[in-house]
């Protein structure tokens, strides 16, 4: 899942983000409201953190103008302020929901998660399965055929992705997009390491292969039996 911090507290900043990735987030950080705009225009992101106090344009102006443009993610509000009209502003203008500063990390991360159920189809299960392979998507766990895999958070988010497009052939651009942050998918070998990782875990031993490299394109996930 990928998250982009808007928050011109460099420590704040830094110290969130170090957080989230932690926890399997792919983080991108915008120290002003104009470099948030211009981050929203070239990549798609799940969550925003966006503090209601910026320079050059603030939050609430930011998170009005997402919502004229058709972000439909999720956006929840930074606010050293915690009178009624600060959120009430901040909620019309299009947030989510809103956490008050200082914040702990773990209140902020049940927040995301929050909305992360939130937004997601209320008909969808929390559970993905392919063949006799299951991630829950609320409690991180994987089995297969009922045994529990331990992932690490990037392996995981490695696999959720994959499972969230069964049969269908991710490039590695694709994957590393959705997995790390601006500055770390660029290392080249950096998916095929994660997936050599997750075949030992998931395949090996296993006489149905689940994780297949498709020559040239990418990755995919199908129980079909085809040429690694």
């Amino acid at each position: 899942m990928r998250l982009l911090i808007v928050e011109d507290e460099r420590k704040i900043a830094v110290y969130v983000k170090r957080g989230l990735e932690e926890q399997g987030y792919a983080v991108d950080t915008a120290f002003t409201g104009r470099e948030a705009l211009d981050w929203v225009e070239t990549v798609a992101y799940d969550i925003i953190v966006l503090d209601l106090l910026l320079p050059e344009l603030d939050g609430i102006s930011v998170c009005r103008e997402l919502r004229m443009r058709g972000l439909r993610a999720p956006i929840l509000m930074l606010t050293a302020r915690d009178s009624i009209d600060d959120r009430v502003a901040g909620l019309d203008a299009g947030a989510d929901d809103y956490l008050v500063k200082p914040f702990a990390l773990r209140e902020l991360l049940a927040r995301l998660r929050a909305l992360t159920r939130r937004a997601a189809d209320v008909s969808r299960s929390a559970i993905i399965q392919m063949a006799d392979l299951s991630l829950d998507t609320l409690t991180h766990r994987v089995r297969r055929a009922g045994r529990l895999i331990e992932l690490t958070a990037k392996e995981y988010a490695v696999l959720e992705c994959l499972m969230r497009e069964p049969e269908r052939v991710l490039s590695r651009t694709v994957i590393a997009e959705h997995v790390w942050n601006y500055d770390t998918f660029n290392q080249s070998n950096i998916v095929d390491v994660y997936i050599r990782n997750l075949r030992r875990k998931i395949d090996d031993g296993w006489e149905i292969k689940l994780i297949h490299t498709i020559r040239g394109a990418g990755y995919r996930l199908s129980a079909e039996d085809q040429t690694c």
